[in-house]
């Protein structure tokens, strides 16, 4: 006794969907063997799923479905056989080509991860060219604190004598500067008047690298180290400029001065 299986059923079995069943069904290409004439629902065969699983296959090797209607549908079943021979070959050139490629993706994953090992920083270090920046400096201010981040402009316009004040602006972008170790909070200035608290940052290339509060001085050592060793340079300020990562949450971009 010949088993049936329904849509859904051989859709399973083959790995496609009802839809794509459907599909081959409206095009002519796989034609369930049985149909019930009340209920309208459609059966498939044993033989039909082969079908299915040969169109699937062949589908896998580039062919389109027109031409794959156009295979199957050979009166002469010697050429179908003929057909499939030249395909199965072809499949199996297809594999070993990727086996090979697969061995040449494998060898430079490999190589990679060995340079990743031994320098497991430096991918995360840059070189950034900066333009010459006017920083003004606190008096107070070491480094940012909840309460300070968010209104660090007011304290900086509060530095200004209020005949000057209309002479200043500032970016939205506070920073550390450190010198002969002393550190404090600045801001960039856009327009500026001469004053005493202000300070230049030179233009040139400076090096960078992304850090947290926790491991911003790790970071920062690395930079100097990195500088001194690479490049004989003894920088004598750095700069960790704030990056405002969320709400209430800020990370920081560490930058050492290599020279113009």
């Amino acid at each position: 006794m010949e088993n049936y299986f329904s849509v859904g059923e051989a859709a399973k079995m083959v790995n496609m969907t009802s839809e794509t069943l459907r599909h081959y069904d409206r095009i002519g290409l796989v034609k369930p063997s049985k149909k019930n004439e009340l209920t309208n629902y459609r059966y498939y065969t044993e033989q039909d799923i082969v079908r299915l699983n040969t169109v699937h296959a062949l589908q896998q090797m580039d062919m389109t479905l027109q031409k794959i209607k156009e295979v199957l549908e050979y009166d002469d079943l010697r050429k179908i056989v003929d057909f499939l021979k030249q395909v199965e070959k072809s499949a199996d050139e297809k594999i070993l080509s990727l086996k090979y490629s697969k061995s040449k993706i494998r060898l430079a994953r490999e190589t990679y991860e060995n340079k990743l090992r031994i320098q497991p920083y430096i991918n995360d270090v840059t070189i950034q060219h900066f333009p010459k920046r006017v920083i003004m400096l606190s008096d107070t201010l070491e480094q940012p604190t909840l309460d300070t981040l968010w209104s660090y402009l007011s304290h900086f316009y509060n530095k200004i004598e209020p005949a000057q004040q209309e002479q200043f602006a500032f970016e939205d972008l506070a920073g550390i500067y450190t010198e002969d170790g002393v550190s404090r909070l600045f801001a960039i200035c856009i327009r500026y008047a001469n004053i005493s608290e202000l300070k230049t940052l030179p233009s040139g290339n400076y090096l960078c690298i992304d850090c947290t509060e926790e491991n911003r001085a790790e970071k920062l050592n690395e930079l100097m180290q990195i500088a001194k060793q690479k490049y004989g340079v003894e920088p004598h300020f750095t700069v960790q400029q704030i990056v405002v990562s969320g709400i209430l949450q800020w990370n920081y971009q560490a930058q050492v001065f290599l020279g113009e």
